[in-house]
């Protein structure tokens, strides 16, 4: 998992570029990008879109349901589990009790409709509430349906009352900062992906790319995407590189060869356990993993 792209459920032509898109994932929106008159219509569509387009060789198939509060969860929940997504996105949500919430809800609607159980996996965005923010922590290892943990900055801006989200140089300011490292410390401590969020200027694909190398830097091994364009960046940056994958095999390598000490050397230079760590993490990413 690379790349998410957010696509309106109202909107079959658009839900058809996505498939397009290259994206790992396409995240099917029933909130934000969809009016209320047009919820039960993107329903409607979202679910014929999945049944046409689930399990082929395209992305994997998400859905952004409307968060816990609105009263209208189980309704979209109703609509697209028959026709059996990879997953579901769960906005703003509070604290892990609210993915234990959906969690319930996804077991009746699998039992109903013939699915394993827990095959419906979860993506909470963790940071849209200050409740949420305060809570990151609440995400243990061991939850099977989380696929990742997202963060978003617009919607806690609101909440918050903050005007700007960055300041004058592009640098996210203090809180937004706080709720981009809690999620990356949030994913790790629960041994699942760290997902960016997404980049509202889809036309800078400079500042973008700036933006998800420094993501990269940070821990995060995804990003999501508002538009299509942004997709082979996202894909190109998050991908592993060739000399990355050398040098992570050889580390593994040196580490096995020596019986697994506390430190190697190689090339004239030292690795110690933490290195060891992150190669193999960096070979799981890229499907190398032992």
């Amino acid at each position: 998992m690379r790349s998410l792209l957010f696509v309106p459920g109202d909107s079959e032509k658009k839900l058809a570029k996505g498939l397009e898109s290259g994206a790992d994932i396409l995240i099917i929106d029933l909130e934000d990008s969809v009016s209320a008159d047009r919820k039960a219509a993107g329903r409607g569509i979202a679910a014929d879109f999945i049944r046409a387009n689930a399990g082929g060789t395209g992305p994997l198939l998400y859905v952004r349901v409307n968060d816990l509060s609105t009263g209208v969860t189980d309704d979209d929940l109703a609509a697209v589990m028959p026709a059996a997504p990879t997953g579901i996105m769960l906005p703003k949500a509070n604290h892990a009790d609210d993915v234990a919430r959906l969690s319930v809800r996804l077991r009746v609607h699998e039992a109903e409709y013939g699915l394993a159980d827990g095959a419906t996996r979860i993506i909470p965005i963790i940071t849209e509430t200050p409740h949420g923010v305060l809570n990151a922590s609440s995400y243990r290892p061991g939850e099977q349906r989380i696929a990742g943990l997202t963060w978003g900055a617009e919607d806690l801006s609101a909440e918050i009352g903050a005007q700007e989200t960055r300041d004058e140089a592009g640098s996210y300011t203090d809180v937004f900062r706080f709720a981009r490292t809690v999620t990356i410390l949030a994913a790790a401590g629960a041994e699942v992906a760290a997902i960016d969020t997404v980049f509202p200027n889809f036309r800078d694909m400079d500042a973008f790319s700036r933006d998800s190398l420094q993501g990269v830097r940070d821990g995060f091994t995804a990003r999501m995407a508002i538009h299509p364009a942004q997709v082979p960046v996202i894909n190109e940056i998050f991908t592993p590189s060739t000399g990355a994958i050398e040098l992570a095999q050889a580390i593994v390598d040196a580490f096995d060869a020596a019986g697994n000490p506390g430190v190697v050397g190689i090339e004239g230079k030292m690795y110690d356990r933490p290195h060891l760590k992150r190669a193999q993490r960096l070979l799981a990413r890229a499907g190398k993993g032992r």
